[in-house]
């Protein structure tokens, strides 16, 4: 099993939209791959706590059967738009892969 797990923090004003209405778009942008993509077994998102300072924005923790079931889903057409999304809206972004 593959689990990825990838946290962001966004920029504060980006696509004329707050960082709060961002963050939320790119949840149910990317919680609407669940159903889409047959390779994720599981997929959660989790937004940081409102006044918890020092922590990321938004994480996303994922599963995969194996290392070409993330490949398929980093690669699928589905899922290639959302990366466009986020590279205009966050400022940073972190990410772990690893066999489970």
């Amino acid at each position: 099993m593959i689990k990825h797990i990838v946290m962001w923090n966004f920029k504060e004003n980006a696509n004329g939209k707050s960082k709060k209405e961002n963050i939320l778009e790119a949840k149910e942008k990317i919680e609407g791959l669940k159903n889409i993509i047959e390779s994720i077994i599981d997929l959660e998102l989790g937004v940081n706590i409102d006044g918890l300072t020092g922590n990321y924005d938004l994480v996303l923790y994922t599963e995969f059967k194996d290392e070409e079931g993330l490949e398929y889903y980093q690669k699928h057409p589905e899922h290639l738009p959302i990366v466009d999304y986020m590279r205009e809206v966050v400022e940073s972004r972190a990410c772990v892969d690893y066999k489970a």
